[in-house]
């Protein structure tokens, strides 16, 4: 669906994110840190791998590609990847997305 404020499809991203063993709790502490304001960030949402100690699954709608791509050279964000790095021991699943809708988001334009 669109995005009511711009016209243009909403962008998601479901990735799996793996901890160095037994260091999930401090990754997902330093990702779930920043309360800096990410423009066009409409949810963002760390979960913990119930059947992977070291597995963390994060899930993001962005009002665009582009304001998820912008992020990416938020200072803030730097930090925080910089920071999360040496807790990083790599990502298994990557799927892109067009959100519909949803508890929390804006109504799509129809």
């Amino acid at each position: 669906m669109l995005n009511p404020h711009s016209g243009a499809p909403m962008y998601g991203l479901i990735a799996k994110m793996t901890a160095v063993p037994s260091r999930r709790d401090a990754l997902a502490a330093i990702l779930l840190a920043s309360n800096d304001p990410m423009p066009g960030c409409l949810s963002y949402v760390i979960a913990a791998d119930p059947a992977d100690p070291d597995g963390l699954w994060i899930t993001e709608v962005w009002d665009s590609q582009t304001s998820h791509k912008a992020s990416l050279t938020l200072p803030a964000v730097q930090a925080a990847i910089a920071k999360a790095r040496p807790l990083m021991a790599g990502f298994s699943s990557r799927i892109e997305t067009t959100p519909l809708g949803g508890l929390g988001l804006p109504a799509a334009a129809r």
